[in-house]
């Protein structure tokens, strides 16, 4: 990602990827201006003649319009080309406009030519779009004159006898004459080199803010596409609750219940038919045995609620835990320097708990690995495995619930697993709500 921040010096390395990441953009930049006003030159030609023939079709003021309806028909690639290009050069994500509507019918199209974001990508294709590559060509005049004039004294002396930089055979105008014309060329440049890095860095920063307004969402469909996504997370929330509730309810049905009868139904026989203290002494074994069954379950059981170490010690030590308890070798790296919000926290355990336990069931795996890292406010969890893969969120195998749990505190759930393997699982929390 390139920092939108102005460097300091112009040999710093950052500066250098900047202007290039600038430059590199220009043709994009101008391509929809110069998609309507290059074949209207070449109908119109510099005297009014016309550079491609007498042909009824090419009359000059037809062809812009023609040209319009191209830059209209192209803009999805347009956008989508820029969002690459600053997703690429400076690490910025510009969200797709919501709710565009479908091209493929006369009325879809008719919507679509009247929608509001359709105008401000116009806008900026055929106006913001050519300003910005005309700053972006001036920076990078700054950068190439800069060097030029700096570097004068390495080069004037392969230039011509009587060039205007060659050294010593031109004057500057009379009020400069006490300075030589290439210590003047030479200071100029020295003060455009200098000024070049932050000329840039403004016109990234021009750049990314006019980009985001013109090709982004506005502000009242971003708040609508909030709302839409607040409702889903919401139900997926109380779906992902629901699923737990009923877990629970299973979980203390089948396993911990039939314990404590098992434990009740030995005591009552103990009680009855014990005849000798042999008897009751093995009644009692077996109850005692029963009983820490029943505390083992309860526990693992209170463990899936929420850890007691994850609190106490965060997730390093609870990872730990998790991996040391699985059949399977877990390469396990937690690089997270402070503590996320404990329900970031809890949402990170649970996610890898469930996906480490998929793994054993179903990945056919003989080793997994996690790396949990926290970058800025951003909590990233990496997850994979050697298995078979084939892993589908919508063949169940808890994959929709974890991705319910990431949404929950507004995070992020991709999975790859191609058939054969191997699996990854990314997820992206932010630290900060």
């Amino acid at each position: 990602m390139v920092a939108l921040v102005p460097p300091r010096a112009p040999w710093q390395p950052r500066a250098w990827r900047q202007a290039l990441y600038l430059a590199g953009g220009i043709p994009a930049q101008l391509i929809g201006l110069l998609v309507v006003l290059v074949p209207w030159w070449l109908a119109t030609g510099p005297n009014g003649q016309r550079l491609l023939g007498e042909r009824p079709w090419l009359k000059p003021w037809p062809v812009p319009l023609l040209c319009l309806l191209v830059v209209f028909a192209a803009l999805p690639a347009l956008t989508a080309l820029h969002r690459n290009r600053l997703r690429s050069t400076a690490g910025l994500e510009i969200p797709p406009q919501p709710g565009l509507p479908d091209r493929r019918t006369p009325a879809g199209l008719l919507a679509y030519a009247r929608s509001a974001a359709t105008w401000r990508q116009l806008a900026y294709h055929l106006v913001a779009g050519p300003v910005l590559g005309a700053a972006a060509i001036v920076a990078a005049w700054a950068w190439l004159a800069g060097l030029l004039g700096t570097l004068l004294y390495t080069y004037a002396w392969t230039l011509q006898s009587g060039s205007l930089l060659s050294r010593g055979q031109s004057s500057p105008p009379a009020y400069l004459r006490p300075i030589p014309l290439d210590a003047l060329l030479t200071l100029l440049g020295l003060v455009l080199l200098a000024a070049a890095p932050r000329l840039t860095a403004a016109v990234a920063a021009l750049d990314a803010r006019t980009t985001r307004i013109l090709l982004g969402p506005s502000r009242a469909e971003e708040l609508e596409h909030r709302v839409e996504h607040l409702t889903q997370t919401r139900t997926g929330a109380v779906d992902a609750a629901d699923a737990e509730r009923r877990r629970l309810e299973r979980d203390l049905h089948d396993g911990t219940q039939q314990r404590l009868v098992a434990l009740a139904m030995n005591l009552g026989l103990a009680r009855v038919q014990a005849q000798t203290a042999q008897q009751a002494h093995q009644a009692l074994d077996e109850a005692h045995e029963e009983a820490k069954a029943a505390l083992a379950e309860l526990r693992n059981l209170i463990r899936g609620l929420h850890p007691v170490v994850l609190e106490d010690r965060g997730l390093d030590a609870a990872l730990s835990g998790i991996a040391a308890r699985l059949p399977i070798p877990v390469r396990l790296t937690v690089d997270v320097p402070r503590r996320p919000p404990p329900t970031v926290e809890a949402v990170a355990y649970f996610v890898v708990s469930e996906s480490l336990t998929n793994i054993t069931k179903h990945a056919q795996a003989s080793q997994a690995e996690v790396v949990v890292q926290r970058a800025g406010d951003r909590l990233h969890v990496i997850i994979s495995d050697d298995g078979v893969g084939g892993a589908d969120p919508a063949r169940g195998t808890g994959l929709t619930g974890l991705a319910n749990r990431a949404a929950s505190v507004d995070g992020t759930f991709e999975i790859a697993s191609p058939p054969g393997g191997p699996t990854l699982i990314t997820v992206d929390l932010p630290c900060v709500r």
